[in-house]
């Protein structure tokens, strides 16, 4: 079985934060001077914080123009293309960390992108919306609505791919996947809640 580590929160965003609090969450996993792989890196906010602060060695892979072009305006080393194709020039074991933070929902094909993480690299951190948080399930029970993170560029129906699910829905997959998960963070409005291993 294959390791990933998942960081999940309520999606918060505190002001004055240097990081939202789930890339803060995700930075505080990774050990200094390692080589990470950001997958969907967006503005490249984390990598630059993890170069800075953790002396890591990263790259990213976005799909945006915008998300790129504020990458290199960061000095960050940044491909622009889709996960499926940038992922496979990569040889097994590249990287020690690859990162995924809030992009799964989005994917065409989850599972194969999973795979690929954990070939070349030798541990994943991945970063989900938790839906089955209560506060999400009350807005839904009392608005009729799901709920829209505040951190997430678009709405739900702008987006070409959208999947909502719960905690317990991506603690399966994994299992079906035969993915081990190593250990959970738990954040609600920005701060650390729970830590399960």
């Amino acid at each position: 079985m294959t390791q990933a580590k998942f960081p999940t929160r309520a999606p918060v965003q505190p002001p004055d934060a240097h990081l939202r609090p789930d890339l803060q969450a995700i930075a505080d996993l990774v050990p200094p001077n390692m080589t990470v792989l950001d997958l969907g890196c967006g503005n490249g906010a984390l990598l630059e914080y993890l170069i800075q602060a953790k002396r890591i060695k990263g790259r990213g892979i976005e799909l945006s123009e915008e998300g790129v072009l504020a990458c290199v305006r960061r000095g960050l080393s940044v491909r622009q293309g889709n996960l499926q194709e940038g992922l496979a020039d990569y040889p097994d074991d590249s990287f020690d960390i690859v990162i995924l933070a809030q992009t799964l929902p989005f994917l065409d094909d989850p599972a194969m992108i999973l795979n690929e993480m954990l070939r070349v690299g030798r541990e994943a951190i991945i970063s989900v919306p938790n839906w089955g948080y209560w506060r999400c399930r009350l807005h839904l029970l009392f608005t009729g609505r799901i709920p829209q993170a505040p951190d997430l560029p678009d709405a739900w129906y702008d987006v070409p791919r959208w999947q909502a699910f719960t905690i317990t829905d991506f603690a399966k997959y994994c299992t079906h996947l035969g993915i081990k998960i190593d250990h959970q963070v738990y954040l609600s409005n920005g701060k650390l809640i729970n830590v399960r291993r």
